[in-house]
């Protein structure tokens, strides 16, 4: 039999980023998005600010968020430089998944607390996400970079000036076999141990 802590391991372990284009096109049923969502609001939070927010985008909506994307990136088609396939590729993208989460953090308002805890709460929240999802058989990618952190895209989530975007999370089904994982030194080089 399978103990509870190997059952875990495994699930971490195996978790990979799988990319929109690696996706089939097969929608991901609504009753594993909430699951998926459920397990994102048991992340550890500090002071029960629980401050993730999420926005899911499906539909009608992938579309919607692929064009403001690219127009973010690139908001003037005659300038110089303009790069028509990197447009394409961040307006077609989103269309690519069965949902998108766009994934935010609300400020909470005790200022006892540092953002950086806000944030960091966050980001389990999004392992949580990435986890589940894996454990449920839907592929995922956390998608960041300059356009993630912008003060328009967390606008576009709804959220408020003190609040922060922090990315995109690309979810669909894929047909693809699960990339071999690497890392680039075993855990014994990334910590010192005291006493």
């Amino acid at each position: 039999m399978i103990s509870h802590d190997e059952v875990i391991s495994e699930i971490i372990f195996s978790r990979r980023t799988i990319k929109p284009d690696q996706f089939n096109g097969e929608i991901i049923d609504e009753a594993l998005i909430d699951k998926i969502l459920a397990a994102a609001n048991w992340a550890p939070t500090h002071g029960y600010t629980e401050p993730w927010r999420f926005t899911v985008f499906k539909g009608l909506g992938l579309v919607e968020l692929g064009l403001f994307y690219a127009n973010l990136d690139q908001p003037d088609k005659d300038a110089d430089g303009f790069n028509s396939v990197r447009f394409e590729r961040l307006k077609n993208r989103p269309s690519l998944c069965s949902h998108v989460i766009g994934i935010g953090m609300k400020r909470g308002e005790n200022p006892k607390i540092p953002e950086i805890e806000e944030i960091c709460s966050v980001a389990m929240a999004v392992q949580n996400i990435w986890l589940t999802a894996h454990s449920l058989g839907v592929a995922g990618y956390w998608s960041t970079g300059s356009l993630a952190f912008t003060d328009e895209l967390r606008d576009f989530f709804g959220l408020g000036n003190s609040d922060r975007s922090l990315g995109l999370f690309y979810l669909g089904k894929t047909d693809e076999p699960l990339p071999v994982g690497r890392r680039i030194s075993g855990i014994g080089n990334k910590l010192r141990r005291v006493g």
